[in-house]
């Protein structure tokens, strides 16, 4: 069924049915339906928890957001802040309502002072066209869902972009779920407003109603079946999706990934440990060998940040042969985007467990929850590595003059790795807690973070 035949089937206009088709059956009360102007808001129960929404009628006025309709919004997160209870949105807007010129720009500027400032978690959910400030304001709030194939979401339209730049782009080039989603400005995609409804429960069940409150629990599950290392090759140049080995570790195997068309080389996701919600940083080997550039740098600040500020746990699963080298990564401010990673994990106060799967070098190591940037506990898999860099470019370095010689290059890289990357070498020194067996691995994470 698609999103609009979703909406006719409610019998409600589509901004009232996008609210209801979240809420639980009869729970929605609206407020200030007599003020209208495009809006309709009020609480309700999604998932049995409170909740305040609002919705914009894309149809009255172009979506056009006024002083009045902008009082509503602002009221409905104020009373959401008030309440300790989540907020969520459905933004279809152009913009600020020509018409009344300063007064909706204020409007937005009040808007957007509450949502930086609340501690509540903030979801929008993007069905249609959402221009200037209606693109600020999902930006502004923590997760965005895009929703059917009219989701768009761009500062300036096509036509202001064709004036102004001489540049022809369509609304879908320009701000389609595509575009936003790998820019990691849109974080889930639906085909449909029930599909949403359904992304939105679900990030809602992984998060407290506001920053400091309980986490939501949820009753236990086992794991996917199978030991959690047999995705992970020997060979450290051979690929797999690190997502195998989290599903043997979390609940149910069940990840709810989150902006993943956005640096795919790094996965972020809220899974759940023996019914406890967690979130998961891990490196991708399938996608840039797991090496850290600079869109990862962002996702991984953006992530830890997020679960900080809601108290989430965080397992960072690591294996990454170091940063992404090269001129172009440098012009993009590679060191000023892995000092906000590196920043994010070093501010963190959440319970949080760092293992490596199979090797950790140079700043990557450490950037990846490191046990003296403030892990509570660094765990390894048997077979790991970890060290300033590889053995073979090691040795390139420190023995050329040998190896120029006539020296075995082979043989020296393997005593290298023996010596120096081995994890018994960091075992001993005490810069990794403890070397467990995979099988072991959900038992102690369970211990750590629940």
């Amino acid at each position: 069924m698609t999103a609009v035949l979703e909406l006719e089937a409610t019998g409600l206009d589509p901004a009232r049915a996008r609210i209801e088709l979240l809420c639980d059956p009869g729970t929605f009360r609206p407020v200030r339906t007599a003020v209208g102007d495009g809006v309709v808001a009020g609480r309700g129960r999604a998932g049995g928890r409170p909740v305040f929404c609002w919705a914009q009628d894309g149809s009255f006025r172009g979506g056009s957001l006024g002083a009045a309709g902008g009082e509503t919004i602002l009221r409905t997160i104020e009373a959401a802040e008030r309440a300790g209870a989540p907020v969520v949105g459905f933004p279809h807007s152009g913009g600020a309502r020509l018409q009344e010129g300063v007064a909706a720009l204020a409007a937005y500027a009040a808007i957007f002072r509450a949502q930086a400032n609340a501690t509540v978690p903030q979801i929008a959910v993007v069905s249609g066209p959402c221009a200037g400030g209606a693109a600020y304001s999902p930006a502004l709030g923590d997760v965005t869902v895009m929703c059917g194939p009219q989701a768009r979401m761009f500062l300036t339209g096509p036509k202001i972009v064709l004036e102004v730049m001489r540049e022809e782009v369509t609304a879908e080039e320009l701000g389609g779920a595509a575009v936003q989603g790998a820019n990691g400005v849109c974080h889930l995609t639906a085909g449909g407003a029930a599909e949403a409804a359904r992304l939105v429960l679900d990030v809602l069940a992984h998060l407290p109603s506001r920053a400091g409150g309980p986490l939501p629990l949820a009753p236990a599950a086992d794991p996917e079946p199978g030991d959690p290392s047999e995705p992970v090759p020997a060979e450290f140049r051979r690929v797999y999706d690190v997502r195998d080995v989290a599903r043997r570790l979390v609940d149910a195997g069940r990840l709810l990934e989150l902006a993943p068309a956005w640096a795919p080389n790094l996965v972020t996701a809220l899974a759940r440990l023996e019914g406890s919600p967690i979130g998961i940083v891990a490196n991708q080997p399938r996608r840039l060998g797991g090496t850290i550039d600079c869109a990862a740098a962002d996702k991984g600040a953006w992530f830890v940040e997020f679960c900080d500020r809601f108290g989430i746990p965080l397992l960072v699963l690591v294996d990454t042969p170091g940063f992404l080298p090269g001129v172009r990564q440098e012009r993009d401010g590679v060191i000023r985007r892995g000092a906000a990673f590196l920043r994010a994990f070093a501010r963190a106060r959440v319970p949080r467990v760092t293992l490596t799967l199979r090797q950790a070098f140079g700043g990557a190591y450490i950037v990846m929850n490191a046990r003296d940037l403030g892990a509570d506990l660094s765990l390894a898999w048997p077979q790991a590595r970890i060290g300033v860099m590889g053995a073979k470019p090691a040795v390139e370095l420190l023995e050329r003059r040998a190896i120029a010689a006539g020296a075995d290059a082979d043989a020296l890289a393997a005593a290298y790795e023996a010596e120096h990357l081995g994890i018994g070498t960091s075992a001993r020194l005490g810069f990794v807690d403890e070397v467990v067996a995979p099988a072991e691995t959900r038992e102690r994470l369970v211990e750590a973070l629940t």
